[in-house]
């Protein structure tokens, strides 16, 4: 690797910038960009770089990988300034935009309407819920005991997971497990990979990532893949066998209703003769 070092005019007095290239490897060619402070302290990234200069300098314009605060920007930080400082001397009209608070308990993010055409309406909000609460650890065991019924009334049996799903923490059941990952799936966009941690099977409560659902550490494997496919052809078979065959009967319906039909006009027509 080849390293080169320089004063950065953009920090204060004292400051080095450093970059390393590589030059083996998959990413010969590519720099990484590193700075240091007057007592030797190293940073390798702009949000390292600004929590320890906090209020001394404004790193809003600042490019990390050229050490060169950017005109464009710093020219648009300015305008913004003026502009809010405009505002806050004519006072902004009292309008309440923000929504109001889901008063129903719900695991799943549900969108919430704001009515205002009513002259008294009044919507009660609280800004501490527009910030990202934390999760409560193991809220999945609130759902255990909850069936599923059809319109029939009747228990719909649940699924059966893999062996190689196993639940993590303190009373976790296949039913748990179950909730846990159904509610990452439909809650999250991210991959579900369960507790990477194995310090999560030692003390859960404060390893476990609240982000993943209540199960240990898994891999996919081709023949997971593989059997998931052939399960679901062999559903869909069974699907398209069950359609032709209702299909068939519906046929013979409609054919013996059209021969019952001819033999009652045959029988009217010999008592037409007879009489």
């Amino acid at each position: 690797m080849e390293k080169k070092r320089w004063d950065c005019s953009a920090l204060p007095k004292g400051w080095k910038m450093e970059e390393v290239t590589r030059k083996s490897g998959l990413s010969a060619g590519k720099s990484d960009v590193y700075y240091f402070s007057p007592s030797g302290k190293k940073f390798r990234s702009k949000p390292q770089l600004a929590r320890y200069l906090g209020n001394q300098m404004d790193l809003s314009s600042f490019d990390f990988r050229t050490g060169k605060m950017l005109m464009s920007k710093l020219n648009k930080n300015r305008q913004r300034m003026r502009y809010d400082n405009n505002n806050q001397n004519k006072g902004k009209p009292d309008l309440n935009t923000s929504l109001p608070v889901r008063q129903t308990a719900s695991i799943f993010k549900q969108p919430v309407t704001k009515v205002t055409n009513h002259p008294s309406n009044k919507v009660k909000t609280d800004p501490q819920k527009a910030v990202d609460q934390p999760r409560q650890l193991f809220w999945e065991k609130k759902l255990s005991g909850l069936n599923a019924y059809d319109i029939a009334e009747e228990l719909v049996k649940t699924m059966e997971l893999p062996k190689g799903l196993q639940g993590v923490g303190p009373g976790c059941t296949d039913k748990t497990l179950l909730s846990a990952i159904a509610s990452a799936l439909h809650t999250s966009a991210a991959p579900i990979t369960g507790q990477l941690s194995a310090a999560v099977e030692k003390n859960p409560g404060v390893w476990l990532n609240t982000t993943q659902p209540l199960c240990k550490a898994f891999i996919v494997t081709d023949e997971d893949i593989r059997k998931q496919e052939e399960l679901v052809y062999s559903v869909r078979k069974r699907l398209e066998e069950a359609l032709m065959a209702d299909m068939l009967a519906h046929v013979e319906e409609a054919a013996a209703g059209e021969s019952d039909a001819f033999k009652d006009e045959g029988n009217g027509s010999e008592d037409m003769e007879s009489v």
